[in-house]
């Protein structure tokens, strides 16, 4: 017997696991996501979010109301009479009445090892925080953020270079695994929970453009995480002198350089090759973006725009 399940995503890290529920034979009685948002060129189209996109093209109706205020939205969810409510990265409030609009209730998906980074950027503050580990967790939802019982955990590591887009492809597919898994137990009734650690609570709040600054004044460790943890978006950045201009430059990867000691002052190039010197340590520029333009290595982007050794960039 296959689990009613009404899926609620938006972006694209939860498509893998409402294309992973569907393939298990489940039934997507209906799929929530957010409304579509101007975009295109010109901002005047209106584009679906990922998951409005792939559950048509598998079929299965989309509903996406503004909020859940409306009696007549939260009848219409609770008519569908579904076994389960799975929620991945909705990206809205959910309130009680639609928690308790299943049978068995609302499981989540989410990107950490929870109590560790509840909240909205679990994936870019793990790497910005230094994080060897992260994971995927399902959690049965309950009125708090991020606060219910725990079912299932998929433990990710943390590469050192690695960026948040890489570890959100990774989390993507662990979670959908994940998910797969605690449904089949709950529809076999062998699923259990377990509450969650009252030590370890770390929020995960949202980025904030004021922060994406970088700031070489900071350690190399930790100029390396800011970078790898806001690549690809918001992206980190910094201003670099072209033509005589300050010309703002995104930093979408970096590695850690081995210099044993820097006489040099934060923000200034050591050779040149993009090694920049940092508060204490230096970083390797490895992956940068102008404003407007391409992505482009160290080496194309240099072809293009010389930093000659001694060049202090902020």
């Amino acid at each position: 017997m296959a689990l009613r399940i009404i899926f609620m995503g938006t972006p694209d890290f939860s498509v893998a696991t409402l294309k992973a529920l569907h393939a298990a034979g489940h039934q997507i009685v209906m799929a929530y996501s957010q409304p579509p948002r101007p975009g295109g060129r010109r901002g005047l189209d209106l584009q679906k979010s990922p998951v409005h996109q792939a559950a048509e093209d598998l079929g299965i109706e989309v509903r996406h109301p503004l909020n859940f205020r409306d009696q007549a939205d939260r009848d219409a969810f609770v008519a569908l009479q579904a076994d389960v409510a799975v929620v991945v990265a909705y990206g809205l409030l959910v309130p009680e009445a639609i928690l308790n609009g299943t049978r068995l209730g609302a499981y989540n998906g989410h990107a950490s090892l929870l109590p560790r980074w509840r909240g909205a950027a679990p994936i870019q503050r793990a790497i910005m925080a230094g994080d060897a580990e992260t994971g995927m967790m399902v959690m049965k939802m309950d009125r708090g953020l991020d606060t219910g019982p725990v079912a299932l955990t998929r433990k990710v590591a943390i590469d050192p270079d690695m960026t948040a887009g890489e570890l959100h492809d990774a989390l993507s597919l662990a979670g959908a695994e994940a998910m797969v898994e605690a449904m089949a137990k709950l529809e076999a009734g062998t699923l259990e929970t377990v509450v969650q650690a009252e030590d370890g609570v770390l929020y995960a709040a949202k980025i904030d453009k004021a922060e994406t600054r970088v700031d070489f004044s900071r350690s190399a460790t930790e100029v390396h995480n800011h970078i790898r943890g806001l690549s690809p978006f918001p992206g980190a950045w910094t201003e670099i002198e072209v033509n005589g201009k300050p010309e703002r430059v995104k930093l979408l990867a970096s590695h850690l350089a081995e210099k044993d000691k820097v006489m040099a002052a934060a923000g200034t190039a050591l050779d040149e090759h993009l090694t920049i010197a940092c508060g204490t340590g230096a970083i390797s520029l490895v992956r940068l973006q102008k404003a407007g333009g391409k992505v482009l290595n160290a080496e194309d982007f240099l072809r293009g725009t010389p930093l000659p050794k001694g060049t202090v960039i902020a």
